[in-house]
Parts: structure tokens; C-alpha cells; sequence
């Protein structure tokens, strides 16, 4: 398929770089795959679209404060990106420009008032832009990341000064289920969600399951192949126990529909589906769901806007319809909704 298919216009205006006051607050486009037809809400009110005996499949991954800065000796700043911790005193991580930086140059990594916090010894560098850091320090990454990090948000959120937006980052890109550390992205669909809302479906009789899936940085990755065939999807860490898979086969036995709360999800779902039930897993995952794709588990999904030519349109694509789903999106373009991580949602059933 090629990727220009995927493409759609954009007015720039409409890339969220802030969330909506309240996190239910946002809008809520509802498409009816089978129809074509939406409907204009407010995601307060996503209650009233689901059914009892429903299962609403949450992802509680947790996001990692991993955008970081260093200063070079000389004093130029550098951004980074913790991706993992490579080695239980070595980080792996993307640097920004990182052209004139060479194995075996100490940077300093720096608090988040821009003092310096601990020196960080540059050990090798790797394909793409990665380079393994060495912080000389006997703390763990996520303890560092914990004193100097900020939440990594997506470049098209814009933080000249990412401090004076740490605290309402560092709380609203993170889902309010979020618990086990490991994204270095979020799981965005999820950020709409309240405990109380949470507690509305769960008293209509609709079930709750999780699973993780730790987002990685292929999410910010474009596709740059003139097809999605030659594009490479990347990998990501998922878990699904058997607790919550046996709430997801109950549900399916007995009629009730299956809501994927975002496109981590949605693939997690997929990748252990075996005919029309799911398997305690966990493990890396790379499917890549595109349209023609046979979904097996998924019966209805909760998703935000995607960016154009990207994975995650495709697998939206592939779930409502090509056709459909572009014209959803002409439609919220024209109502103005607010797209990408901090803008508003979707209901695809």
C-alpha cells in the first residue's frame, strides 16, 4: 500500500500542545465503522456508549520522566532520550544533535534548574543516533530520571522551557492507572480517563482488564518507505497475565464486546490472539497492522488522532476502513477538534 494513502492535511493550529483544563473534558468524534456515520460528544459521556458485559482492555504502562539534558564541556546543551538501560550501569539513548559528540567524551548531566547533577561518560556510539551513557553514579536509571527527567513528550509539543510545564507534564501524560514503569511514550487514549469515569463503567457492568505494552521510540518514528511493506516496524515489550486474560475470554464467551483503549492495545490483543480467545503472554511484539489485517479480539476502539503516513493511522485504517477513516478525520479537521497526544478522541465501534 502506499504510504501516501495514508496522508491527510493538517492545520497546525490543531496540534494540542497543551490537555484539555479537565482530562474528561476533551471531545469525543464517534465513528460507526459500519455506517460511516459520527456523532459529536464529550468524552465525559463515553459511559453511555458502552454496554454491560463489555470488557474496556486498558494499557498500564507507565511513562518514564526520559527526556533529559547535558551540557558539554564546552557548554552546549544536548537533549537526550533514555530508551533502556542497557547494561545495570549503562544507559542506551538517543542524543540530539549529535554530530561532533565522540566515544569517550564526558558529558555533564544536568538537574532540571539546569545545574549540573552528575558527570556521564560517552562508552559507544550506535546505528540511528543511539549511543550507550555511562552516568557516573551508583543510582539506578529511574532513580536519576526521577531527580532529572521530564516527560518525553512528541517533538510536534513544543517546551522551550520544559521546567515551567514539568508538573502539569509530568502528571497529565500519564494515565491515572498507570503502574509499571517502562513507556517512554504514552499510551494517549488513555489520558482521558478519570477514576470516577472509571468507576461509572465499572457500575454499568462493564469489566476492566490490563495489560502493559512499554510504548517505545518507534512511536516517534515516520515512515520514510514509499510503501508500508518496506517500512520496519519496531518491537515492544508486552505482558498480559492470566487474571486478566481469563476477564477478556469471559467476556468474549459470553457475548460481550471487547474496548481496546488505544492502539498499544489493540496490538498486544492481536499479537496473542489464538481464533477468538487470548493467552497469558509476554514477550516482544513487532505485528504490524495494516488494512487487509483479520482482527480477531478487538470489537471496538478507543484511539486519538494520528499523525499522517504513520503506523498508527494505518492500523486505525485497517480497523475502520480506509475511506472512512479519512473522512472521519476531514470531518474533525472541519469541527476543529484538537489532534495528536494532548488533543481529543475517538470512538471507532
Amino acid at each position: 500500500m502506499e504510504i501516501e494513502k495514508l496522508n491527510y492535511h493538517l492545520p497546525p493550529e490543531l496540534i494540542a500542545q497543551k490537555p484539555a483544563p479537565k482530562r474528561d473534558g476533551s471531545r469525543l468524534l464517534v465513528l460507526n465503522r459500519s455506517a460511516g456515520a459520527v456523532i459529536d460528544d464529550n468524552f465525559s459521556n463515553i459511559c453511555g456508549y458502552l454496554r454491560k458485559g463489555d470488557c474496556l482492555v486498558i494499557n498500564n504502562t507507565k511513562v518514564l520522566p526520559a527526556k533529559f539534558f547535558a551540557q558539554k564541556t564546552s557548554g552546549a546543551e544536548i537533549e537526550g532520550l533514555f530508551l533502556s538501560q542497557n547494561t545495570p550501569d549503562t544507559w542506551l539513548v538517543l542524543l540530539k544533535n549529535s554530530s561532533r559528540i565522540k566515544e569517550g567524551q564526558t558529558l555533564h548531566l544536568l538537574d532540571r534548574n539546569k545545574k549540573p547533577f552528575c558527570p556521564a561518560h560517552i562508552e559507544k556510539k550506535l546505528s540511528e543516533g543511539q549511543w550507550l551513557l555511562k552516568p557516573d553514579s551508583s543510582s539506578a536509571a529511574e532513580e536519576i530520571l526521577g531527580d532529572i527527567g521530564f516527560a518525553p513528550l512528541p517533538p510536534y509539543i513544543k517546551r522551550p522551557a520544559p521546567q515551567t510545564e514539568h508538573k502539569t507534564d509530568s502528571e497529565r501524560y500519564q494515565t491515572v492507572y498507570a503502574s509499571l514503569n517502562g513507556a517512554i511514550a504514552a499510551p494517549t487514549a488513555g489520558l482521558h480517563f478519570t477514576e470516577k469515569l472509571l468507576e461509572q463503567i465499572r457500575a454499568k457492568g462493564v469489566s476492566i482488564a490490563q495489560l502493559t505494552l512499554h510504548v517505545g521510540v518507534g512511536t516517534f518514528l515516520p515512515v520514510k518507505t514509499e510503501t508500508l511493506e518496506e517500512h520496519k516496524i519496531h518491537s515492544e515489550w508486552f505482558s498480559l497475565d492470566k487474571e486478566n486474560a481469563d476477564i477478556i475470554n469471559k467476556t468474549i464467551q459470553a457475548g460481550g464486546r471487547i474496548i481496546a483503549v488505544g492502539t498499544t492495545t489493540v496490538r498486544t490483543l492481536e499479537t496473542i490472539a489464538i481464533g477468538r480467545s487470548v493467552k497469558p503472554a509476554s514477550g516482544q511484539t513487532n505485528l504490524f497492522i495494516t488494512p487487509g489485517f483479520e482482527f480477531k479480539i478487538t470489537d471496538c476502539v478507543i484511539t486519538n488522532f494520528h499523525l499522517p503516513k504513520s503506523t498508527l493511522l494505518a492500523l486505525v485504517a485497517a480497523f475502520a476502513g480506509l475511506d472512512k477513516i479519512l473522512a472521519a478525520y476531514r470531518y474533525a479537521i472541519e469541527q476543529k477538534y484538537r489532534f495528536y497526544s494532548y488533543g481529543d478522541c475517538m470512538l471507532i465501534a
